[in-house]
């Protein structure tokens, strides 16, 4: 916190003089501290990037499955295996070097060059070369190069909106500031920043690594932390071969030591372990995820890491930056007032017509200018006196409607003090102090609430030699406001209702940020500061973040604490943020969203940007993510429990009969064939219900779905066991053939059933499922009674038997269903948000009010002026 010495203190530390460097030092300097830039980015080549996923757990066992199922015979199954999850890897590959550019862009986004005393003069050296103890020159336009001291400014004012959340231009001055806070450093320059106006002298204090800048660079170069999506899959991953393994090597020993052949017996676990393998889940997670990324393409919304949808199913907490995400980061006219406080157009209009003949062009004036357009026609200037940060008025000599005029505007304490009278209707009143000093307590009371206010006075004058700013006439009062978004306050309702709890983490003012939640529909309660952030330790700060729901003055460090503290307490978190302050906090949120006119390192280090200012795309986005998390989920329930329930038949049924229940190449066939009945699921349909609260993959919920769907299937197959056996006496190649037939309609058909936790006759499968199921059910069925199936071990059952695997397959559709509430009890997946300080929505027609006057008379601006 260099800004809070002074600069004799910080020359001492840096052993450098008033003059700065010399040549010679500097070169030494550069070589200890190094070039002012930012560390590369530590790239893995695609190769070692493809390495990695395909040693995560799923990946190898679908990689051993493709293999086996290879070397059993079946090339065209392990073929299609082993391209599924090649495409998968791509694409994970493909969009990971993307986000690995984030700071690439960074670094391009800062200046190139930089004026610096060296031996005694200035001169314009790379920027990389200035090194702590530089004395350098800023002038409006130039790109701050480095974190320094001010020295001396004359009329300087910097852009900080994406380093600090200040909307507006702050001016810079030399002096000391207690406040450990970036964003009230009044006396320091920082590394990005915008040169607004004039001209300062500042001592580098901070370069490269070490600046404000150079830390949000350092966060994105680190190795991202395993997504919500990544983490599901790998545990999901580890169960299966846990259960795999169980599995096969429990059929390996009983058939060995029942005496069966070890070759047939190994050949036999082999196909049992494939067939517990979610051979398709690479291929269903790519597609539904590419499904959603098309449907909120077509809102406008970059979708650049295509988990990240399914990520936003899971998000509990969305973090969002105040300016540009929840504001328009556009200063508008919010309150045009005369002395006593009332709307009227007199002041704005005024201001109008000095920004638009002699204004600086600043945000201020251009807002002036927006809300007043015509002010200026029939005005002509005679004389300006710029904007002055030392007198901090400014003013024009104009000649027009009421004859020449002189306007003043500027911070409302320097114009009253110019002023002996204000305006009282058409005519002046003599301005004591006590009107004075309410006038000044009515700016302190709009300050409170949020609002930046400038003064304008005028007077009758008669030329250039009566243009001195004494004896002026106090019209009234300017307040302008960073707006909310359109359909800010909508958007964050819907997530509220949705589940999600929002958080406002900002680098503006506390009272700021307290106003713009009230506008947006937030019920907050107290909001914390970055300095009493920085005075907790991490187990505070997670008790904290609990409670509360608004931060201001955070530092880009401070917001990744926050996130990292919500984390911590098992939340998934989201962040939505534009400035360069914000890339640390994208970086570390589970899923990160930028929007349209943020910085370029935003941009690149989120994985989802809003290319319309509608943040209703936002919570559209989350209910898109839960419906891909649903009908992932849909697969994996399905497999989870059918395919555990026919290896576990299988498995069985090996220790107790003289033959095999199916052939390898039949069990193989019938995972396929089960598989293909699935690729209608990303495009099925999900009931409201379930994308009605966060939702994450619950692995103990799985289980108990498997364990209750698996085994009742189980018992379905042995009762077919039995009826084929003992009722029919049936050969091998009948048995096989009719528990073929059995386990496929089985398994298809409680597709239906266990899809949804609904009735299936009031929640049917969507067209491409219900096609899907039918068309793989229909080939199952006919096979065996094909030329095909002798070649594949079939042989055609008798009428009789059809008909007994009919009536059981009816039976356990029936039973499936009675039985499902009680397996679903849990849910398939786990739902949650923070519980306490929910957000207090608001009704549409409050939210969207017009702003009111102290007396409350709601007004707007427009073409014509100010409207009660």
């Amino acid at each position: 916190m260099f800004w809070t010495i002074a600069p004799e203190v910080l020359r001492a530390r840096l052993a450098c003089g008033p003059d700065g460097l010399t040549a010679s030092e500097a070169e030494r300097r550069l070589a200890r501290h190094g070039p002012n830039r930012d560390a590369k980015t530590r790239v893995d080549g695609a190769a070692r990037a493809v390495l990695r996923r395909s040693c995560e757990p799923l990946s190898l066992i679908l990689i051993a499955a493709g293999l086996i199922t290879i070397l059993t015979g079946d090339w065209a199954g392990g073929a299609v295996i082993i391209a599924i999850l090649t495409l998968s890897i791509g694409l994970d590959t493909i969009q990971e070097g993307q986000a690995l550019r984030a700071a690439e862009v960074l670094r391009q986004s800062v200046a190139l060059k930089a004026e610096v005393r060296r031996d005694g003069a200035f001169r314009v050296v790379p920027v990389e070369d200035l090194v702590p103890g530089d004395v350098i020159r800023v002038r409006a336009g130039d790109i701050v190069p480095a974190d320094a001291l001010i020295l001396a400014s004359v009329g300087f004012a910097a852009a900080e909106a994406a380093l600090t959340g200040e909307p507006y231009p702050v001016e810079k001055r030399p002096g000391l500031v207690a406040s450990a806070s970036p964003a009230e450093a009044t006396n320091a320059l920082f590394r990005g920043a915008v040169a607004q106006s004039g001209e300062a002298i500042a001592l580098v204090a901070a370069t490269g690594r070490d600046t404000v800048f150079g830390v949000a660079a350092a966060s994105l170069a680190e190795e991202a932390s395993p997504s919500p999506f990544q983490r599901d899959l790998r545990d999901l991953g580890l169960l299966i071969a846990r259960l795999t393994f169980v599995l096969v090597l429990g059929v390996l020993v009983v058939r060995v030591a029942f005496g069966r052949p070890v070759v047939e017996s190994l050949l036999f676990a082999v196909a049992l372990a494939v067939g517990l393998t979610p051979e398709l889940l690479p291929m269903i997670t790519t597609v539904t995820l590419a499904r959603g990324g098309l449907r909120m393409a077509r809102r406008k919304v970059i979708v650049k890491r295509l988990a990240a949808i399914h990520d936003l199913g899971e998000m509990t907490v969305l973090c969002t930056d105040k300016t540009g995400t929840l504001t328009s980061a556009e200063i508008t006219l919010a309150w045009s007032l005369d002395p006593a406080g009332v709307a009227t157009p007199r002041p704005a209009r005024l201001g109008a017509v000095a920004a638009a003949l002699g204004g600086d062009r600043g945000p201020l004036d251009a807002a002036l200018a927006e809300a007043s357009p015509e002010a200026a026609t029939g005005w002509r200037l005679v004389w300006q006196r710029p904007f002055d940060y030392a007198q901090r008025t400014g003013s024009v000599l104009a000649d027009g409607p009421e004859g020449l005029t002189l306007i003043v505007k500027g911070a409302p304490e320097a114009v009253l003090a110019h002023c002996t009278a204000f305006r009282n209707g058409t005519g002046a009143s003599s301005l004591g102090a006590s009107k004075r000093e309410a006038a000044l307590a009515h700016v302190r009371s709009l300050a409170g609430e949020g609002f930046r206010c400038i003064a304008v006075a005028s007077r009758p004058a008669l030329g250039p030699a009566e243009a001195g700013e004494a004896n002026l006439v106090f019209e009234g009062l300017c307040a302008f406001a960073d707006p909310p978004k359109p359909g800010a306050a909508a958007a964050l309702a819907a997530l509220t209702d949705a589940g999600v709890r929002v958080k406002i983490l900002s680098g503006d003012d506390p009272v700021v940020v307290r106003r713009l939640a009230g506008l947006v529909g937030l019920d907050l309660g107290e909001v914390l500061t970055g300095p009493q952030v920085a005075a907790m330790d991490d187990e505070a700060l997670a008790a904290q973040v609990r409670r509360v729901d608004a931060y201001g003055r955070l530092s880009p460090n401070q917001k990744v604490r926050v996130v990292k503290a919500l984390q911590a307490g098992g939340e998934v978190v989201g962040f939505l943020g534009d400035g360069i302050n914000d890339a640390p906090g994208l970086r570390h949120a589970d899923v990160s969203w930028s929007v349209a006119g943020a910085s370029g390192v935003a941009q690149a280090a989120a994985d989802l940007i809003l290319l319309a200012p509608d943040l209703a795309v936002a919570a559209a986005g989350v209910s898109e993510g839960r419906r891909t998390s649903a009908n992932i989920l849909k697969y994996i329930r399905m497999g989870a429990s059918s395919n555990f329930g026919n290896m576990l038949s299988m498995a069985l049924a090996a220790a107790v009969l003289p033959f095999l229940t199916m052939l390898p190449m039949q069990i193989l066939l019938n995972n396929l064939l089960y598989d293909l009945s699935e690729l209608g699921i990303p495009f099925d349909r999900v009931r409201p219900e379930a994308i009605a609260h966060p939702q994450a993959w619950d692995r103990q919920a799985l289980l108990r779905f498997a364990a209750v769907m698996g085994p009742l299937s189980s018992v379905f197959d042995l009762l077919t066991f039995g009826v084929l056996l003992l009722g029919f006496g049936a050969g091998p190649e009948v048995f096989r053939t009719a528990w073929f037939l059995e386990s496929m309609a089985t398994q298809i058909l409680v597709i239906v059933v266990i899809r949804t936790a609904a009735r299936p006759w009031r929640d049917w499968p969507g067209p491409a499922l219900a096609i899907s199921s039918l068309a793989a059910l229909a080939v199952a069925l006919a096979l065996p009674f094909t030329p095909l199936g002798g070649w594949l071990g079939f042989a055609a059952p008798a009428p009789a038997i059809l008909i007994a695997v009919a009536g059981i397959t009816v039976l356990y559709l029936a039973a499936a269903e009675a039985v499902k509430p009680w397996a679903m009890k849990t849910g398939a997946m786990k739902t949650g948000a923070m519980k306490t300080g929910a957000m207090a929505s608001r009704e549409a027609g409050e939210r969207d009010r017009p702003l009111a006057t102290p007396q409350g008379r709601p007004f707007r601006a427009d073409t014509e002026g100010w409207r009660r």
